[in-house]
This record gives C-alpha cells, structure tokens and sequence, in this order.
C-alpha cells in the first residue's frame, strides 16, 4: 500500500529553536516553487518580486496541522502564521488591506534557518488585527494571522532556491 509508513526517526539532539525571523509576501504565482519530495529545488521564473516583513520578538509563529479525515478519505494541513508587526503607520495601513483583499503567497524564516513555503498552491488569507494597546507599555501594531489550506506539509527551501528567492527580495 502506498500509505505504508516506511521510516523511523532517532531522537535529535536539542539545537532546535522556535520562532521566525522574517516573513516573505508575493503576489500570487501559479507554481511559485518546483517541489520535490518536500523540498522547493527551483524557482519559477513568473515570480519575480517578493517583500520581507523583519520580525522582532516571540509571538511569530508558523504551525502545520495535518488532518486525515477517515470519512472522507481525505488529508489536508492547515498552515497558520501569525506574525506581529510593531507600530501602525499609515503605509504599512494601505500595504494591510492589500494583503487581506488578495491571495499572497509567502516564504517564512525559521529562527532555525529553514525557509518554508505557505500557501503554495490556494494562497493565504490574511486576518489583520491592528491595535494601539490601552497602555503605554502595550502592544502598539499589526498582528497578522494567515492560514492556507494545502495538500502537503510546507517544502522547505533547498539552499540554490534560498538564493534564487533572496535575489528577487525588494528592498525597504
């Protein structure tokens, strides 16, 4: 049967560190990335521009959720990201809705260095929760929660894609 699992895992040594750095948007591209067996190995040459958003601090997070449903005979995995983007002004206001009205697609930075794909092939739909805070020393921004509903777990980028995908990185 070709759902056989086929490995086991020997427990990792504790270098592991949760949290991501940086969150990539781009425009929504049909085939963004060439994945094999999990891993993104080539760009696609249609996307030509993304936008890194610099994460500060705890509360960035990415989680898969992989579900079968016996029922249904079916598997999908809910990628959630929610990043927190630190005081409101009115550019980054203008930049919010166009992430919430369209289907962006994004690359995510582990603190752990890997760079993982969310939305790949159905795009993300952004939630945007921006807040003054009721203090002075409270929260004062942009919390941003995507999810996407996709077949597979995220690819990870292979480290000639890192490249690729690095070189199309607008600047701020």
């Amino acid at each position: 049967m070709s759902c056989d699992i086929t490995k086991g895992r020997a427990k990792p040594c504790k270098t592991g560190v949760g949290g991501v750095s940086k969150l990539y948007l781009f425009n929504f591209v049909e085939d963004a990335f060439t994945v094999v067996a999990g891993v993104a190995t080539a760009l696609s040459a249609s996307l030509t521009e993304a936008f890194v958003y610099d994460l500060v601090g705890d509360g960035q997070v990415l989680v898969e959720d992989m579900a079968s449903d016996r029922s249904a005979g079916t598997t999908t995995n809910t990628q959630t990201v929610t990043c927190l983007l630190q005081k409101i002004d009115v550019v980054t206001s203008a930049e919010m809705k166009l992430i919430a009205n369209g289907y962006p697609q994004a690359v995510v930075l582990s603190k752990d260095g890997n760079y993982h794909v969310v939305g790949l092939e159905e795009g993300i739909d952004f939630l945007v929760n921006s807040t003054t805070g009721g203090t002075q020393a409270e929260f004062n921004g942009y919390t941003l929660t995507g999810t996407s509903t996709e077949k597979e777990l995220g690819a990870i980028l292979d480290a000639s894609t890192v490249t690729a995908f690095l070189a199309i990185v607008a600047a701020n």
